[in-house]
């Protein structure tokens, strides 16, 4: 049995995390300013010290200094002197850095089929119209056999459905070249936040986040920094994602001693925001069940009215900082606040959550019958790693001593859609037929035959202009499109694709 993590001390009394109860998820809320990231640090370094590997993501930039020691922070010690800790001690945890941009720890990639048309759909901010289209194009990449799994990729398909629409009309219903002009726009909006360098291969190997040195588990830090102020839509997104995978890919276990993983979800109200009913419901499935295959999820977030209630209903272990109200909103949230907890008759929660200090919280953990324990107020263990930021020249030492140094590094651009689609229209171009004029024709006759013949095979080659000034293949090239089409709907293999879209149904 694990031992269990001293959250927070009331006066002598210690406030615990049970480990066999970390899988039961939490909440971790307050207002700017009032220590969740501390907080966060104490939890993340405890759970690495008794082997269980972390997630998180760094978006302001100073959990960097869980991978060196503490102890010299003046106020840290101050801390841990006053809550009576007399081993307290600076400890490093073993950490790998990710970015998805590549520049502070190692690339962080997905394939575009791995993500599924409804979070890209999401990601996209498609209406339903718009993502009934991805979902065709989707499909029929599915039965045709062409992997999908860069940006390049999805733009070929959905050029190559455009143009054949009518072909697809009857099977899989109608495809308007609006839609997929407007899926186009969105596509380049989305490679101007940089959302490009996410998609590709190599793709992230989950396991990858699941491991532990010297019998310490691995805390995964993302860089968000820039992510949060670039593309804040791809950070919420990318982490709905990977929590969807693990849920795939990671086998029931019931309730472990200890989690497999504690994932940390920070700036949660962006997973939540403007979010499709279909989306939230898949969310709250996920939460839900994920537990049983030894995952602990924890939101953090300035409010916690960010969660919505069915999945706010989820999280057994709560840690809640203060709370400001200077808006009827603020007072809303502060009485949700106070009435999600287990009464204490010798508190006022609503009082005392306005009334916090930094460092302070109202802490409640599940015990062991996984009852929630009465609410106390209480103040948080300081971390014995490092508070705060690390220089450039410590990252970059930590990401090229990783035993992951290079793996991810290098994209790789393997034959896909893109590459496919290319090569079908090349090969049925090269292929047609040369015209030869006949032999009893006099030389003039024949060499004014051979340039009229010429120009008529030519003319089937050449793409027409629109009305509108789009450009439209040609007659030689959709034959050979619908050729290829046919040829390759006898194939009709499924390729795996991830996503909460498995949830559906599972991965064929």
């Amino acid at each position: 049995m694990s031992e269990p993590i001293v959250i927070a001390k009331a006066g002598k009394d210690s406030i615990e995390l049970l480990p066999q109860m970390a899988n039961r998820h939490g909440l971790i809320a307050g207002a700017t300013g009032t220590g969740k990231t501390v907080t966060l640090q104490t939890l993340a370094e405890n759970f690495s010290a008794r082997g269980v590997p972390v997630f998180v993501a760094d978006v302001k930039g100073d959990l960097a200094g869980m991978s060196q020691p503490g102890g010299n922070n003046p106020k840290i010690v101050a801390r841990a002197k006053e809550l009576g800790i007399s081993d307290f001690n600076g400890e490093a945890c073993p950490v790998v850095f990710w970015d998805v941009f590549g520049e502070n720890g190692h690339p962080v990639r997905a394939t575009v089929s791995e993500m599924g048309p409804l979070l890209l759909g999401r990601l996209l901010n498609l209406n339903n119209t718009q993502e009934g289209v991805l979902n065709i194009v989707f499909k029929i990449a599915d039965e045709s056999g062409l992997l999908l799994l860069d940006l390049k990729d999805l733009r070929a398909m959905l050029q190559y459905v455009a143009d054949n629409a009518d072909q697809f009309k009857t099977q899989y219903g109608n495809v308007s070249a609006a839609s997929v002009g407007a899926i186009q726009r969105n596509l380049l909006q989305l490679e101007t936040q940089g959302a490009d360098k996410f998609f590709g291969e190599p793709a992230l190997d989950l396991d990858d986040w699941i491991q532990t040195q010297n019998g310490r588990g691995v805390v995964n830090i993302l860089a968000a920094e820039k992510l949060m102020q670039k593309a804040p839509a791809v950070y919420a997104t990318f982490l709905l994602w990977m929590l969807s995978e693990l849920f795939e890919r990671l086998p029931e276990i019931g309730d472990p001693e200890k989690p497999k993983l504690v994932f940390f979800f920070d700036e949660a109200h962006l997973l939540f925001t403007d979010i499709e009913p279909a989306v939230l419901q898949k969310i709250e499935q996920v939460v839900r069940l994920i537990r049983s295959k030894g995952v602990g999820v924890y939101f953090v977030s300035q409010n916690p009215l960010d969660v919505p209630d069915i999945v706010l209903g989820q999280m057994g272990n709560r840690v809640q900082h203060a709370l400001r109200a200077f808006t009827p909103r603020d007072q809303k949230a502060v009485q949700a606040a106070a009435q999600t907890f287990r009464q204490n008759p010798k508190l006022d929660t609503v009082a005392v959550l306005q009334q916090l200090s930094v460092g302070e919280a109202l802490v409640s953990m599940l015990d062991e019958s996984g009852t929630p324990q009465t609410v106390q107020r209480a103040k948080i263990v300081p971390p014995r790693s490092q508070v705060g930021a690390i220089t450039p020249e410590q990252r970059q030492q930590i990401i090229g001593s990783s035993v992951l140094a290079g793996h991810y590094e290098k994209p790789v651009d393997r034959e896909s859609a893109y590459e496919k689609l290319q090569t079908r229209a090349s090969e049925k171009t090269a292929g047609a037929p040369d015209a030869t004029p006949g032999a009893s024709v006099p030389a003039s006759a024949q060499d004014s035959f051979f340039k009229q013949v010429m120009g008529s095979i030519g003319s089937m080659f050449k793409p027409t202009i629109g009305p509108r000034g789009g450009v439209h293949d040609s007659m030689a090239t959709t034959m050979a499109k619908s050729a290829a089409r046919a040829a390759g709907s006898q194939v009709g293999r499924q390729i795996i694709r991830g996503v909460l879209g498995g949830m559906f149904g599972g991965r064929k």
